[in-house]
C-alpha cells in the first residue's frame, strides 16, 4: 500500500489502538447479539425497502430469480453517470435512491483478521481476532492442508466480524509475489522463492478463505457463492520497496519475458486457474516502462482474457496517484490516467482517482462509458456472490463466540509448530529434557517478544505468549535483553546476559531482526544481523554453564555462519515470525512435545552476495556480461548459509523408491513440431529436442511411489520435497524445481508410503528465451531432497521430425 498504509501498519502495531470509528457499521444493522451473531440487514430486504419508503420489487437487482450478471446490469444501468463512479473506489458510496448502501471494499486479512484498512475493526466487543504466523513461516510448513485450514479459520472470524458490523467481506490477501531477492523487505509476507510453491500456497490459502463447503465446483464460476473475497498480490514483477533510494513508486522493472513467464506471473496464474479467487491487484511499479495498472496485455488481455478471471481487478492503493506524481507516465492528468488505467482492465481504483476525474474521462471523450459499466458490474457480482445483496443463511450463526475460539488459537500455535525449522542440532543437544533443567536463561533482544511476533499486515491478536512467558513453565528463568532492540546499538547489556549464562542449566538465545529492519517500504543492505547481535551470541555461547541454543526471528536470511560454525552454539532454530502463539510453540520444539520438521523456503545466502549485484537487477539467470550471479535455488549455484528446502529433525527418515514411470513415449502427428533448444556448446542435442507444449492435447502423466520410514526414536513429519531436472546439456535453463511436495508424519520404527502423480508438461517443461513453453526431449531426473533419492525419466519424442 502506499506512505499512508505504511503508517497505518506501525501505528496499529506499536500501539493496538481501539480504532476510533467503534459503533461504525457497515451496513444498518436491526440488532447486535454480542453473545452471538448479529440479525444483519441484508440489502435485499424488502422492510428494509419499506422503512426507505421503497418497494423492492421495484427494483430487478432484488430479483433472486435473475442471473447475478441479469441483476449487477440492472443496477448499472439504473445508475447516472455521477453515480457510477462513486462506486469505482474503495469507498464505494451507494445509491441513497435506489436503497444501494456504502460499502468499503479495503480490508486485509494476510495470516488473520487485520486492522489495516478501514473496512475492519476492533473495539470492545471484539477486541482481537486470531492471529496466525506471517506467512514466509507458515510456508515453511509445505503443507498444502495447513494451509487451507488456516485460509478456513481466518474467513469464519472475518464472517463473524462481519455479522456484528465490524468487517467487510472483501479481503486483498495473500501476497504472492515471488522473493527474487533476500534483501526485499516484504519477505515475511509471502510464501518464498519458488513460484510453484508460492501458488500452490496461494490456491489453497485462497480456497480456505473464499470456498463455500459443496459449491467448489460449481456449474457457473462466475456465480459461485463465496464465503469471503480472496485478492492475489501485487501483480506483476514486483519485489523493490525502498533499497538505497530506488522505491517502488519511481521503480521501472526491466524484465523478460522468459523471467514473467517463468517466475512473475506463474502464482498469479496458479492463483487465477486453480484457486479461482474473486480478485487481483495490480502493483506501483511499472514493467518494461508500462505502469502495471494500465497495462492492457497484463490486465484485459492476461487475468481477464487468457487466466478468465471470474472477479475484479483493483490497483494498490493510490497508483493512479502513483502513475502521475511518481512514474510521470506520458505526462498524463489524473483525468488521462484514470481513462488509461479504465480501458487497460482496472476495475477498482484503490484510492480517489476514479472517483474524481473518471466523470470528466467520459464526458471529454476519453473512455466510453461502458467501461465503467463493465467494471461496475463485475464488482457487484463479486458482491451478490458474497450475500451482501440476499444473505448468506449458512453463516448468519457466526458471532463473537467464533473469534479467539480455543481451536483457532491451538491452530495458530500448530502452525508454527509446523514451521519452524532445525538448522544445526550438534551432538543431539536438542530437545531438552525438563525433568533434568532446573534454571533456564532467556536472553536477547527477541526473548520476551510480543508485537515482533506478529509481522505485519496484523490486526490484534487473542493472547500473545511470549518466548519468556513460555520458557517460564520448564524451570526457573533469568532474563536478560543482551541488546536494546534488535538493532543492538548498545553492548552494555550484554554483560548481565553472560552473568546469566554463567549460571544456567541451559541459555536459549532469541536474536534476529524485526519490522525496523525489514518491512514494507523498508529493503535490507546487508544480510547481517544488526549492530552488537553477533557480538552478544558470541559473547553469551562462550561463557554458558549449560549448552547454548540459538532461536532465530527473521524472514528474510541471515548470514549466521558464525553461529553455525561455533561449537559453543550446540543448536539453531529458525522460527520466523512466528504468531501470538510463538513463545509455546518454540518452547514445544526445544522441549521435544513436537518433533521439527519445517523446510526453509528461502535460500539464505552468504553476506557477499549483495555485494555481486543491485536489488533492482530483475534477471533471474546469471548475467555474465556483468558477472552478476543467478537468483533463488533455481539459477545459483555458489555456495550458501543453508539451501532452500533445508531442515533437519529429531528423528531420521529413509526413502525406498518403490515403483516409478521411467520412459515415457509422446507420438507427434503432422501439426506437432519440433522445436530447437540451445545446447551448451560440445554437448549431445537430440535430432527433436522439445515440443511446444500449447501443440501438445493429449494428456501425458508420470507417478511413482515412495516408501518413507522413520529409523529413529521419535515420531516425526517428513516433507517429501520432489524436483525435476532438465536433461543435461541444455543452455541457460534452470538446475532443478520443485514440481510436488506432501508432509507426512511417520511414527518411530514405521513406514508410510506416498504415490505422486504428475503432469508431464507442468513438471517438466522449460520456458527458453523465446518464451516458450517447452517439453525437452531426453533424460529428465526426478530427485527427492536433496538428491536423497533420483531415478531418470526419459522423455522420447517419436514422429514428425
Amino acid at each position: 500500500m502506499a506512505n499512508v498504509v505504511t503508517l497505518l501498519i506501525c501505528f496499529s502495531i506499536a500501539s493496538f489502538f481501539i480504532s476510533s470509528n467503534a459503533g461504525r457499521r457497515l451496513l444498518d444493522s436491526e440488532s447486535v447479539s454480542t453473545n452471538g451473531a448479529s440479525n444483519f440487514t441484508i440489502v435485499c430486504d424488502p422492510s428494509r425497502y419499506a422503512k426507505l419508503g421503497m418497494k423492492m420489487s421495484a427494483f430487478g437487482f432484488c430479483d433472486s430469480n435473475l442471473t447475478y450478471d441479469g441483476r449487477a446490469k440492472d443496477l448499472v444501468d439504473r445508475m447516472t453517470l455521477a453515480e457510477k463512479v462513486q462506486q469505482l473506489g474503495n469507498k464505494a458510496l451507494g445509491v441513497p435512491r435506489l436503497g444501494l448502501p456504502k460499502y468499503e471494499w479495503w480490508s486485509e486479512a494476510l495470516h488473520g483478521v487485520s486492522n489495516v484498512g478501514p473496512g475492519t475493526y476492533f473495539d470492545e466487543l471484539i477486541p482481537g481476532a486470531t492471529s496466525f504466523p506471517p506467512v514466509i513461516l507458515t510456508a515453511a510448513a509445505f503443507n498444502e492442508s495447513l494451509w487451507k485450514e488456516i485460509g478456513q479459520v481466518v474467513s469464519t472470524e472475518a464472517r463473524a466480524m462481519y455479522n456484528l458490523g465490524r468487517a467487510g467481506l472483501t479481503y486483498w490477501s495473500p501476497n504472492i509475489n515471488v522473493v527474487r531477492d533476500p534483501r526485499w523487505g516484504r519477505a515475511t509476507e509471502t510464501p518464498g522463492e519458488d513460484p510453484y510453491v508460492v501458488g500452490v500456497y496461494a490456491t489453497n490459502y485462497v480456497r480456505g478463505l473464499q470456498d463455500v463447503e459443496g459449491t467448489e465446483n460449481f456449474a457457473d464460476l462466475n456465480s459461485r457463492p463465496l464465503k469471503v473475497s480472496s485478492c492475489c498480490k501485487h501483480y506483476a514483477a514486483y519485489d523493490v520497496d525502498n533499497w538505497l533510494g530506488v522505491d517502488r513508486y519511481h521503480f521501472d522493472a526491466q524484465v523478460t519475458e522468459q523471467d514473467m513467464s517463468e517466475t512473475f506471473l506463474k502464482p498469479f496464474e496458479m492463483c487465477v486457474k486453480d484457486g479461482d479467487v474473486s480478485s487481483v491487484m495490480c502493483s506501483y511499479n511499472k514493467i518494461n516502462g508500462i505502469p502495471a495498472c494500465a497495462d492492457p496485455k497484463l490486465l484485459k488481455d492476461t487475468i481477464r482474457g487468457e487466466w478468465d478471471l471470474h472477479g475484479y481487478i483493483v490497483s494498490d492503493c493510490d497508483s493512479l496517484e502513483v502513475m502521475v506524481n511518481g512514474h510521470k507516465w506520458l505526462g498524463d492528468t489524473g483525468v488521462e490516467a484514470s481513462a488509461q488505467a479504465l480501458k487497460a482492465g482496472l476495475d477498482l481504483d484503490c484510492g480517489v482517482y476514479y472517483s474524481n476525474f473518471t466523470e470528466t474521462a467520459v464526458k471529454q471523450g476519453k473512455v466510453k462509458i461502458q467501461e465503467i459499466d463493465r467494471s461496475l458490474k463485475q464488482l457487484y457480482a463479486v458482491l451478490m456472490r458474497l450475500g451482501f445483496f440476499d444473505g448468506n443463511p449458512i453463516y448468519n450463526s457466526l458471532g463473537k463466540k467464533d473469534v479467539c475460539s480455543h481451536e483457532h488459537i491451538e491452530l495458530a500455535r500448530e502452525a508454527a509448530k509446523e514451521g519452524i525449522v532445525l538448522l544445526k542440532n550438534a551432538n543431539e543437544t536438542l530437545p531438552f529434557n525438563s525433568n533434568k533443567i532446573k534454571k533456564l536463561a532467556v536472553v536477547g533482544p527477541h526473548a520476551n517478544a510480543t508485537t515482533a511476533m506478529i509481522g505485519n499486515y496484523a490486526g490484534i491478536p487473542c493472547k500473545f505468549v511470549s518466548p519468556l512467558d513460555a520458557f517460564s513453565n520448564y524451570g526457573e528463568v533469568r532474563y536478560e535483553m543482551g541488546c536494546d532492540g534488535v538493532k543492538c546499538v548498545n553492548e552494555s547489556l550484554i554483560f548481565p546476559a553472560m552473568q546469566a549464562a554463567k549460571e544456567a542449566d541451559v541459555t536459549i538465545i532469541f536474536a534476529g531482526l524485526d519490522l525496523s529492519v525489514e518491512a514494507e517500504s523498508l529493503d535490507r543492505t546487508d544480510l547481517l544481523l544488526p549492530g552488537y547481535q553477533t557480538q552478544f551470541i558470541n559473547q553469551v555461547a562462550q561463557v554458558s554453564k549449560g549448552p547454548a541454543i540459538l532461536v532465530l526471528m527473521s524472514a528474510g536470511g541471515v548470514d549466521i555462519s558464525f553461529a553455525k560454525k561455533n561449537d559453543n552454539i550446540k543448536a539453531i532454530l529458525w522460527a520466523g515470525y512466528p504468531g501470538e502463539q510463538g513463545g509455546r510453540a518454540i518452547a514445544d520444539v526445544v522441549f521435544g512435545n513436537y518433533n521439527p520438521g519445517g523446510r526453509l523456503p528461502l535460500t539464505w545466502y552468504p553476506a557477499d552476495y549483495v555485494d555481486m549485484l543491485p536489488l533492482t537487477s530483475m534477471p533471474l539467470r546469471p548475467v555474465d556480461s556483468l558477472g552478476y550471479p543467478g537468483r533463488t535455488y533455481k539459477f545459483y549455484n555458489g555456495s550458501t548459509v543453508y539451501p532452500f528446502g533445508y531442515g533437519l529433525s529429531y528423528t531420521q527418515f529413509n526413502y525406498t523408491i518403490l515403483s516409478a514411470t521411467r520412459s515415457l513415449d509422446i507420438k507427434l502427428d503432422k501439426s506437432q513440431h519440433c522445436r530447437d533448444l540451445d545446447y551448451k556448446e560440445g554437448e549431445y542435442k537430440p535430432p527433436c529436442s522439445s515440443v511446444l507444449i500449447d501443440d501438445l492435447d493429449c494428456q501425458y502423466d508420470f507417478e511413482f511411489e515412495v516408501e518413507v520410514q522413520n529409523v529413529g526414536k521419535r515420531d516425526g513429519s517428513e516433507v517429501i520435497m520432489v524436483y525435476s531436472k532438465p536433461p543435461s546439456g541444455i543452455a541457460s535453463t534452470h538446475a532443478k524445481q520443485v514440481i510436488g511436495f506432501q508432509r507426512v508424519f511417520v511414527k518411530a520404527g514405521m513406514t508410510e508410503k506416498v504415490k505422486f502423480v504428475f503432469n508431464v508438461y507442468k513438471s517438466l517443461g522449460i520456458v527458453d528465451y523465446t518464451a516458450y513453453n517447452l517439453l525437452p526431449s531426453g533424460g529428465h531426473t526426478i530427485s527427492l531432497g536433496d538428491d536423497v533419492v533420483t531415478f531418470p525419466l526419459h522423455v522420447n519424442l517419436l514422429g514428425n521430425l
